[in-house]
């Protein structure tokens, strides 16, 4: 099983799913459910150079369309290219499910309902996070600078890039949710997913890794 960490630039929103494994089929079905989640239209997609992501079947999903998809890669051998998706790795897989292997087929649909349902409107919606501003260097010491902490979802309404519909369905969604419920709803599903691990000892239950 492999984990996707799809990133928005402007708002920080990571939108992660989890796919059998790193095959074209999988990440072309899986780039394709990231984009009809997204509150707005796709501007640009920029990946790393596995095949999984250079081929043509992905470039004329992103090109052959009315309004083409700016389509970019990372240079190679240079993985800080990617370092917005980078620093997500702890974050949402690594945080959340831990480094152990998780090798069944069937926990593929779960986590990426995890995902979609609880952690990732947990986190975008209502947990802040630091967007760097600016960063320089000062003699031997790098200083960087910050913007205010703010959510994704407050980035993305502050952004002017929404319609009103884009903007009034974002609002919706927004006050559907309880951040108690949804982090209630976070330990049941990994419960779940990770019961055989915890039963073979590998792990702790959840309950007592946030104690």
């Amino acid at each position: 099983m492999c984990q996707r960490n799809p990133t928005c630039i402007g708002t920080c929103a990571p939108l992660n799913v989890a796919a059998l494994r790193s095959a074209l089929p999988n990440i072309f079905a899986a780039t394709q459910d990231v984009e009809e989640a997204l509150p707005f239209g796709l501007l640009g997609f920029d990946c790393d150079n596995g095949s999984e992501f250079l081929n043509w079947a992905l470039v004329k999903h992103f090109q052959q369309r009315p309004k083409p998809v700016k389509f970019t890669r990372s240079r190679p051998y240079h993985k800080d290219d990617n370092a917005h998706v980078e620093q997500k790795n702890w974050m949402w897989p690594r945080q959340l499910l831990g480094y152990g292997r998780l090798e069944n087929p069937l926990l593929v649909g779960p986590i990426t309902a995890l995902y979609k349902e609880a952690w990732g409107p947990l986190q975008n919606f209502f947990l802040p996070s630091m967007k760097l501003k600016k960063k320089y260097r000062r003699n031997s010491r790098m200083i960087r600078r910050h913007y205010p902490a703010q959510t994704a979802y407050q980035r993305l309404l502050q952004s002017g890039h929404l319609t009103d519909q884009e903007e009034r369905r974002l609002q919706d969604w927004f006050e559907s949710l309880d951040p108690f419920d949804l982090a209630e709803e976070v330990e049941r599903r990994l419960e779940r997913i990770l019961r055989p691990k915890i039963q073979s000892g590998e792990l702790l239950p959840t309950s007592q890794l946030t104690e």
